[in-house]
């Protein structure tokens, strides 16, 4: 067979593996859209986590991990007749084909960021009333946040120049300074999510993925830390009973490695 025989293969043995198990297996047959969603969470995020790693193997089995879910809703849609694995495929085809005028129609775009504007217009003349309707409220706030700005981009609010977003940070910063000598506890927590914000717009203007460069900073911050508590051990000490000095050096030991 060839490579997309297998493929179809591949997928239709997934398909019927998923018919059997909805049928037989007491787990499967409980599982309903709701109990299922966690679950998909907890998936995507292990698959975020894998290719942060640049773990290839393990990427591979967290997106047969999602695709298993993708199956597994549309499984249950099909038992009710609202959907079935058919319509989600031809669905985001449609959709595929309605958004990218510049290769199934005649329109005529020059870079990535005119078919960004061109997505976003097509997102309002499908019926949506604003292009901020696409941000799913569930979304992690660092997460929303970087989403909110790319949407308003895409109707052409945002600023011209990376100094212009840089200047705003130093004036946010400088807000937060003054509610900070001040006091106020809720005013502090408005600015400081000013400066946020005004953050991740710049880390965009720098063409930096937010979520991917802080989950980088912990992850480094982490096996710093976990070499830190293992040299501590080496020398039958607690974090707890060491001076800030002493846990320094081994930091800086790790910082080297």
């Amino acid at each position: 067979m060839n490579n997309r025989e297998n493929q179809l293969a591949a997928f239709n043995r997934l398909l019927d593996i998923m018919d059997e198990l909805r049928e037989k297996c007491p787990w499967d047959k409980k599982q309903t859209l709701e109990s299922l969603r966690h679950l998909t969470i907890e998936e995507t995020y292990e698959l975020g986590d894998a290719i942060l790693d640049n773990d290839l193997p393990e990427i591979k089995k967290e997106l047969g991990d999602l695709l298993l879910h993708i199956v597994f809703y549309s499984k249950i849609g099909s038992e009710t007749n609202d959907f079935d694995i058919a319509d989600v495929a031809n669905s985001i085809c449609d959709k595929l084909i309605d958004r990218h005028p510049h290769i199934y129609g005649d329109v005529v775009v020059e870079d990535e960021e005119e078919v960004k504007r061109n997505w976003e217009k097509l997102k309002l003349k499908e019926g949506r009333k604003s292009v901020l309707e696409g941000v799913p409220k569930s979304l992690p706030a660092l997460v929303k946040a970087s989403r909110i700005q790319d949407k308003v981009k895409g109707v052409g609010f945002d600023w011209e120049e990376s100094h212009q977003v840089w200047d705003k940070v130093q004036e946010e910063l400088n807000e937060l300074q003054v509610e900070v000598e001040s006091g106020n506890q809720d005013k502090m927590e408005a600015e400081f999510g000013d400066v946020l914000f005004s953050m991740i717009n710049y880390a965009r203007f720098l063409k930096i993925n937010p979520e991917d460069a802080l989950e980088r900073t912990n992850k480094k911050f982490m096996k710093r830390f976990m070499y830190l508590e293992s040299k501590a051990g080496e020398l039958g000490k607690n974090l707890s009973d060491m001076s800030l000095s002493e846990m320094d050096v081994f930091w800086e030991e790790a910082k080297k490695l």
